[in-house]
């Protein structure tokens, strides 16, 4: 994600308001701090640090509030990650966007989740780990535009040369790619 931030988008030099759900610390080091940022942490686990302890399908911010947002691997673990998606929608200024990525396993055509599976073993087994509560499909895409969204999906492993992607220890398949879902309001 921070590969494509920096070659792909402004935010090393234009104002904008982000906010960053779930902040991953390498992320953080790199994006806390910019003078050209107001930059907001999220997060529902109160032990990690974070600027607004809250939860994504009820964010505590005006419509509109988000020029940029940051989401990574965090909506496979929210039960309802329909209401994430729409507040998701909500957040972003008109022309804002979200970058999310997810696990996704493109074998599968459509989501696969069961809100009875609450072993942890099986859910580990048929959602990737133990405290997912599905693994996306094919149907991610449609899912996020019925929330309202526009959404591009980007390999953007696929972008990096030979010397990056053996740097970075990539190596994808069906299950392990790291799409990019940029996503701006409809």
């Amino acid at each position: 994600m921070w590969l494509y931030l920096q070659r792909e988008t402004d935010v090393a030099s234009a104002d904008m308001r982000l906010l960053h759900v779930a902040p991953e610390e390498a992320l953080v080091l790199r994006l806390k701090g910019r003078p050209n940022v107001h930059y907001v942490r999220l997060d529902v686990e109160p032990e990690r640090p974070c600027d607004v302890f809250g939860d994504l399908t009820r964010a505590p911010f005006v419509s509109g509030s988000f020029d940029l947002i940051l989401c990574s691997h965090v909506l496979e673990h929210i039960p309802d990650d329909r209401a994430a998606m729409n507040e998701i929608t909500r957040l972003l200024s008109p022309k804002g966007r979200a970058i999310l990525l997810v696990p996704l396993d493109d074998r599968l055509a459509e989501t696969d989740e069961d809100p009875s599976v609450t072993d942890p073993k099986e859910r580990a087994r048929r959602f990737g780990q133990h405290n997912h509560v599905r693994m996306y499909g094919r149907d991610f895409v449609d899912r996020l535009s019925e929330s309202g969204l526009d959404v591009d999906s980007i390999d953007y492993t696929a972008r990096l040369d030979g010397r990056e992607r053996e740097r970075m220890l990539v190596h994808t398949t069906a299950l392990n790619r790291e799409q990019l879902f940029i996503c701006r309001p409809a």
